[in-house]
């Protein structure tokens, strides 16, 4: 099954909202077996709207829209497809008591009246019932084909998404047996660039072929999106596995975890199966490494604490920098970054520590030591590792990318002890 996807809002367009909903529902239909051949995004403006229901209708003769479904002057979307269907509003009386007591059970007193047209569904349409908020879905159907409205608040529209499209999709497209399946895995690799990792695997990628390799860059490393379009479901989740096993020797060190992985929680596997703990020291970051570490469930049996030592002054009393490194070397530098490590170990008594010092701008920056120049330092035991970097981008990202290569020098310590 081909589909079109249509996001309103004036919003959307503005850059005020970020489109969620587009990529959870490419996922989920993809997982069905409906292949979205179409994404776009548009005002809203009734016109607009229209052109672009019809236009997708005729395509594909498939659209599930979101957004626009709510009791406000400037939610137009259900009237618009009504429009496009001939199909005049009837009141769902049922729908409305159901809104009527939502209202009274959440404690906001007597329904506003505005919400009554929320209630009104095209004839001929069915009722999506939103157990998470007030505007139901909508699935209208007709010579033109078939249009879905979910509603534009992400919540709801996952709720259903999953709970009542999928289910609908599933039977329309014939069942497990007979849909295409789209499957992928990911492989999360960091510490390396997209051009070196294509370069790497240039010969690989033919043979994984039908499986198709995709590079994903960002700022915690570059995931490598392995997807498989089969029927049945076992024969891409075999050639999904064969390309792993093909891949995975020649990314070494640089691969560390598949699919969902976070490399904090990497790290913490592999000081707990030392029986090791681990403490931080952190300038530019700010404490942005201790709370990747700490947004892990369970942080607290590995992680015993941190110091943030932004000024010169907390380095030398908090954690014992001498000062004729900071002297001689500055406070960006490996001599610093390695004393930062070894200081925060002694602090908290910890097996393992991991440094951060540098400049993230937008200021500070010199021709010696330009804005993104940053020094990591990783211990283990009495052993520590040194790099430096210059990331040459905005503030925040200076600092993202410094945590996660924080981590990083860590994890590829362990893996070398």
């Amino acid at each position: 099954m081909d589909l079109e996807l249509i996001t309103i809002g004036t919003e959307l367009l503005l850059g005020f909202v970020i489109d969620t909903n587009a990529a959870d529902l490419a996922r989920a239909l993809a997982s069905v077996g409906a292949r979205v051949v179409r994404r776009s995004t548009v005002a809203d403006d009734g016109p607009a709207i229209e052109r672009e229901v019809r236009d997708a209708l005729a395509r594909t003769g498939f659209v599930v829209a979101t957004g626009g479904l709510g009791p406000t002057r400037d939610d137009i979307t259900k009237k618009v497809v009504a429009g496009i269907f001939d199909a005049p509003f009837e009141l769902d009386r049922e729908y409305l008591d159901v809104l009527r007591q939502r209202f009274e059970r959440m404690g906001r007193g007597p329904m506003p009246e505005v919400n009554r047209t929320q209630a009104e569904i095209p004839r001929g349409a069915a009722v999506l019932p939103n157990r998470w908020g007030t505007a139901p879905g909508l699935w209208l159907e007709g010579p033109l084909g078939v249009v879905v409205l979910l509603p534009g608040v992400p919540r709801e529209m996952r709720g259903l998404l999953e709970h009542e499209l999928l289910p609908r999709l599933k039977a329309r497209t014939g069942g497990d047996r007979a849909r295409p399946v789209i499957l992928s895995r990911t492989l999360r690799t960091t510490g390396t660039s997209e051009s070196a990792l294509a370069e790497l695997l240039g010969p690989a990628e033919d043979r994984i072929t039908p499986v198709t390799l995709a590079y994903l860059p960002s700022v915690a490393g570059v995931d490598l999106r392995l997807t498989s379009w089969s029927r049945p479901e076992s024969e891409g989740t075999a050639a999904l596995e064969a390309a792993v096993a093909t891949l995975r020797p020649a990314l070494g060190s640089h691969l560390y975890g598949e699919d969902e992985a976070d490399l904090a929680a990497v790290v913490l596997a592999a000081l707990a199966e030392r029986g090791s703990k681990l403490a931080v020291a952190e300038s530019c970051t700010g404490g942005m490494l201790s709370a990747r570490i700490t947004a892990i469930p369970g942080a607290s049996r590995i992680f015993l604490g941190g110091v943030v030592a932004y000024h010169n002054d907390v380095k030398l009393r908090e954690l014992e920098v001498p000062l004729d490194l900071l002297a001689e070397h500055g406070a960006v530098s490996g001599p610093v970054a390695e004393a930062m490590a070894r200081g925060v170990g002694r602090r908290y008594a910890a097996d393992a520590s991991v440094a951060i010092t540098g400049i993230a701008g937008p200021d500070g920056g010199t021709p010696e030591k330009p804005v993104g120049t940053v020094w990591l330092a990783a211990r283990l035991g009495d052993t520590v590792r040194l790099t430096k970097v210059i990331y040459p981008f905005g503030r925040e990202d200076v600092r993202a990318r410094s945590a996660q290569a924080g981590l990083d020098l860590l994890r590829r310590l362990l893996q070398a002890a």
